[in-house]
């Protein structure tokens, strides 16, 4: 078994089915992790609101990081010494990357005249268009529209187009990430950036020279993750080619989508070691 292992997982696409949001299949595995004591550390586009619903519902009690590495969430007291570089906000020691929301909702309005039509955003957008746009329920549409840190964009236009408007934005200086929906507007931050932050406070926590960080994701959004892991996982998905890698050692692919696949790879690389 290998030991002195942190878990870095996506959800939507990865622990969670793509098109239903069930875990059902990763359960047992979750279970063993716990029982391992091994660390399964939520990694994902999603909201604050949106993770503190689903860690209760996945029996995850840890660190979590919110919004494509927005930010990274430290129960208070989960560790002994509070990190220097952290804040205090409501029960959590927070460790932000990014810029706030309305920042990045003001460079979209400079843009809107010139790609009329061509994109929609959450901002922008109903909770009945979100519950369309999403497969969510109108409750958890409306926690994902909770957002701190970035703005998911919800293309229309042809690919050209938005081509375009990727670059227009990056010259505004926006980071934009294509996840498996949506196009994700950000500042310079990554989810390789806060695994690399948060494996390093482990380390000084548990007194432990180096950690093993596995991270498993399906989409191109998990591409910064992938690479800053020693380990990356690329889970298969249904509606996109899996991430691209510069890296080639230590890259696992799953056999199968998902949370089966997510089952099947820590299996192997954990537990078969």
């Amino acid at each position: 078994m290998l030991k002195d292992v942190l878990v870095f997982s996506d959800l939507d696409g990865t622990l969670l089915d793509h098109h239903t949001y069930s875990f059902a299949s990763a359960l047992p595995m979750l279970q063993k992790l716990h029982s391992a004591n091994i660390p399964v550390i939520p990694n994902t586009s999603k909201t604050f609101a949106e993770l503190t619903e689903l860690r209760k519902q996945l029996a995850l009690d840890g660190p979590f990081i919110i919004e494509n590495g927005a930010a990274v969430y430290i129960p208070e007291f989960y560790f002994t010494t509070q990190p220097s570089d952290t804040t205090y906000q409501n029960g959590y020691w927070v460790k932000e990357f990014s810029k706030p929301r309305e920042h990045w909702l003001s460079l979209i309005e400079k843009l809107k005249s010139r790609f009329v039509g061509q994109f929609d955003h959450f901002f922008n957008m109903s909770n009945q268009e979100i519950v369309a746009a999403t497969g969510l329920s109108e409750k958890q549409a409306i926690l994902a529209a909770a957002r701190q840190y970035g703005e998911p964009i919800l293309w229309l236009g042809n690919n050209t187009a938005k081509n375009e408007f990727v670059q227009a934005i990056t010259e505004l200086g926006a980071t934009p990430l294509q996840g498996g929906r949506f196009l994700h507007l950000s500042g310079q931050c990554d989810k390789g950036q806060a695994l690399i932050w948060l494996t390093q406070q482990f380390q000084i926590e548990k007194a432990i020279e180096k950690y093993t960080a596995i991270a498993l994701g399906d989409g191109q959004n998990d591409v910064a993750m992938l690479e800053a892991a020693d380990i990356a996982v690329r889970i298969l998905s249904p509606v996109n080619a899996p991430p691209t890698l510069i890296k080639q050692k230590q890259v696992f692919t799953s056999q199968a989508f998902g949370p089966g696949g997510w089952t099947e790879c820590l299996e192997q690389i954990i537990f078969n070691n």
